[in-house]
């Protein structure tokens, strides 16, 4: 039985180091509602759709929150997207 144990908290601990080390695949993007306007950020690894429809994709990718704001931000002084 000790033998079992040890292996399950060898496997335990091999799992945590993978994942700890593994990259996040989250991406972002800018979606626009329709009727105002409105830009959101959008997290990729939400399995859904944005609700209620009437919004579109306003931006690529970006890796990070971050990089999202700045696409954001960026709309916003453009004049692309509305506060």
């Amino acid at each position: 039985m000790r033998r079992f144990s040890k292996l399950c908290a060898a496997v335990g601990l091999a799992a945590a180091a993978f994942v700890a080390t593994s990259p996040a695949q989250a991406g972002y993007h800018l979606i626009r509602w329709q009727d105002s306007g409105l830009c959101q950020i959008w997290d990729e690894s939400i399995p859904t759709t944005p609700w209620p429809a009437g919004s579109h994709r306003a931006s690529p990718t970006v890796a990070t929150f971050l990089d999202a704001l700045a696409l954001k931000d960026h709309a916003l002084k453009n004049g692309h997207c509305t506060w």
